[in-house]
């Protein structure tokens, strides 16, 4: 018997989807860091045993849509509902769930099954939890309540299991020794911009959009070239920075990152170029790969 499924990962942003999602996949397949709205893509991260295959899929934090960009976010989210095979919904001891109910109804006409993950749980304490528990049950009935620490990994192998009996009988959807479905440049994008988002404040980290224009790869080398689009020219001297120090910095600290991801030694150049308003353009959004229907 051989089981295979989709597993989508959903939930508000800054709860620690990203995080779960590279714990259960065993892979750094989705960037993690402490800025809401890290994750813009759907993506997925596939685990793979003799008998068993599950397509893990982390989607953008949902929220109400302000811009072009967070519109093309919750259509990711939207689309993880649709063909899940078991569905988790990921919430923490901090947030309410008021900040999206148009969503969470959507969950509960879910006929997958839905583990509701709290997360975060040592930073509140058993009372409060059960209480927590207790609001969520009532919210979403057919919801199965699982309190978890991705970040001191308590119960995620537990969640590990549950997937693992509630996964339909189905031969593999993807090769055996394939563990996501996005190509290298992406990955290349992805930490790119994650140093962004840990290095500069404010508006900056999500006016940023990155494009591998050149990926050369040989044997024991690859050879990147990448361009920062930013929405404004006072945006692109911030990147920059005096001297051009801190893009100096981002693109070092990328270049370590890239050569432990693909082991391999990373010849990285990084270019700035300004493209006014892309979060708001439908064409450019699509040329940036984002899903507008």
């Amino acid at each position: 018997m051989h089981k295979a499924g989709f597993v989508n990962i959903v939930g508000n942003p800054n709860v620690g989807k990203s995080t779960l999602m590279n714990l259960l996949v065993g892979e750094r397949v989705s960037i993690a860091t402490f800025k809401a709205q890290t994750t813009r893509h759907r993506i997925m991260g596939i685990y793979n045993t003799e008998d068993m295959q599950i397509v893990f899929s982390d989607t953008p934090g949902v929220l109400k849509p302000n811009y072009k960009l967070q519109e093309s976010m919750l259509n990711f989210s939207n689309s993880a509902l649709s063909d899940a095979d078991v569905l988790l919904y990921v919430t923490d001891v901090v947030e309410t769930a008021e900040k999206n109910e148009d969503f969470i109804e959507k969950v509960k006409r879910q006929t997958a099954p839905v583990l509701l993950l709290i997360n975060k749980i040592d930073l509140s304490n058993q009372d409060d939890l059960i209480k927590t528990v207790e609001e969520w049950q009532e919210l979403i009935p057919q919801a199965e309540i699982i309190p978890i620490s991705a970040k001191s990994k308590f119960n995620v192998d537990y969640v590990m299991r549950r997937i693992q009996e509630l996964l339909p009988e189905s031969p593999p959807y993807f090769g055996k020794d394939q563990w996501t479905d996005k190509p290298a440049r992406f990955f290349v994008t992805e930490i790119i911009r994650e140093k962004i988002l840990l290095y500069y404040d404010k508006e900056i980290p999500y006016s940023v959009e990155i494009v591998v224009d050149s990926f050369k790869e040989e044997p024991k080398k690859i050879s990147i070239h990448a361009v920062i689009f930013v929405e404004r020219d006072s945006q692109k001297g911030i990147i920059i920075g005096k001297q051009g120090k801190a893009l100096k910095k981002v693109a070092t600290e990328a270049r370590r990152e890239l050569e432990r991801f693909f082991d391999k030694t990373i010849f990285l150049e990084v270019f700035v170029k300004v493209d006014k308003d892309w979060r708001s353009s439908d064409k450019e959004l699509r040329n940036f790969g984002y899903n507008l229907d």
